[in-house]
């Protein structure tokens, strides 16, 4: 056989989250933790299918629904319940301004959010990106050929938000620049600002003429409050910006596998929020033609039925208070442990309990990720990020006598 026109292709390193639950799987050891993946798990450990979800898909069976295509930009009544779900009351009035696209989840989401900016902002504007963030939101930039630069957020120190850094970077970044922004539950730090600080960010967005880019991945998820977890969509449409908003029904929904979302661009007008449309279903249609119609159903069906969308709060509400308790749960035994934390951080863990969300960096260093790996069998990630949904009252002591190893035993340097 003659020599293979892709012989130069080169091996591809593994995905950093995926690849975690891949050894984890591999691994045979009756104590082994998945702290990697962020997906819910309940006490025992098991993937989570919401109630209301079973039913919502024995309401839809009942309904005898086809399988047809999907218009490009999916269903009409998702994309007005989505938008309703994160605005409130805020979105009376404005429902003209707002163009929406059913997405393939949040994934699918900020990548058409991302297109959007390179075709329709000015050549070379550049997407300001959280320092730390999602791996992915690098790698949609990259691929989108959108430049993009870090703003500070973490402070290692503390564990908590560095927002006189945040405020810093926002306000050097050249005018009219985008600034992705988490809308709550950061992915991986759990540290949000509050509500203060959220309209000062709004003040200086809008004195440097700034776009925000909301990525709404754990609406509810967070605190359990749907309000409260979308407070800064609110706000930014209350003061009248012009933004764009990546949704995911991935978390709060626990519709992993049914890639479930939306895309938003909230205009100045509704005569531009029509144009608006209009362009992102030509990205679409070459990307993949029209978004898949079962998540989506799903979420349709719960949110207008009054009686399932109670039932999904509270569900929520059951879900964000379980990693709440969690969070205590580890705080207490490294505190009865008198575990240090690693060198050159202030506080006594306090960070695991002030963080929200799925995740927690923790502050441990890669040394001692990998110590944590390869000795107790835990898996994470090397930045010290942990999903909280992976520890149950039945291995939260094996994780706190873990993390108290690594802390006196491996150098923090």
């Amino acid at each position: 056989m003659s020599q293979s026109k892709f012989a130069h292709i080169t091996q591809a390193p593994a995905d950093p989250i995926l690849g975690v639950s891949v050894a984890y799987k591999a691994d045979t050891n009756p104590n082994k933790i998945d702290l990697g993946v962020g997906a819910y798990r309940t006490e025992e450990g098991k993937p989570y299918v919401l109630s209301c979800v079973r039913k919502a898909e024995k309401k839809m069976l009942e309904q005898n629904l086809n399988k047809e295509y999907l218009p490009i930009e999916g269903i009409k009544e998702f994309n007005d319940l989505t938008v309703r779900l994160l605005f409130g009351d805020t979105i009376k009035g404005n429902e003209g301004r707002i163009a929406t696209t059913q997405s393939i989840s949040g994934t699918g989401a900020v990548r058409l959010g991302m297109e959007f900016v390179r075709r329709f902002l000015p050549p070379g504007t550049t997407v300001y990106i959280s320092n730390p963030t999602w791996g992915n939101h690098y790698s949609i930039c990259k691929e989108a050929g959108v430049p993009y630069a870090d703003y500070r957020y973490f402070d290692k120190k503390t564990n908590g938000l560095d927002f006189n850094g945040m405020m810093a970077d926002i306000e050097g970044a050249p005018n009219g620049s985008v600034i992705l922004l988490h809308l709550c539950a950061h992915n991986p730090t759990g540290v949000d600002p509050t509500q203060e600080q959220w309209n000062q960010i709004a003040d200086l967005l809008h004195k440097k003429n700034h776009v925000p880019f909301l990525d709404c991945a754990y609406q509810g998820y967070a605190t359990g409050d749907l309000e409260r977890d979308g407070f800064a969509g609110r706000l930014f449409l209350q003061r009248a910006f012009e933004f764009l908003v990546a949704q995911s029904y991935s978390k709060n929904f626990g519709l992993y596998g049914e890639r479930a979302g939306a895309f938003s661009v909230v205009c100045g007008n509704d005569d531009i929020a029509g144009k608006a449309l209009s362009q992102i279903k030509l990205d679409v249609r070459p990307m993949y033609s029209n978004p898949p119609i079962h998540g989506a159903r799903i979420v349709t069906t719960v949110l207008s039925d009054p009686v399932l969308a109670k039932e999904w709060v509270e569900e929520l509400k059951g879900m964000a208070g379980r990693i709440v308790e969690m969070r205590h749960e580890l705080f207490n035994a490294l505190k009865a442990k008198n575990t240090p934390l690693p060198s050159g951080q202030a506080g006594e863990w306090r960070h695991i309990t002030d963080q929200i969300g799925m995740f927690s960096f923790t502050g441990l260093t890669p040394d001692q990720c990998d110590r944590m790996i390869n000795k107790h069998h835990i898996y994470m990630l090397k930045n010290g990020r942990i999903s909280m949904a992976g520890l149950s009252k039945k291995n939260v002591q094996y994780m706190a006598d873990a993390i108290h190893d690594v802390v006196t035993n491996v150098s923090n340097l």
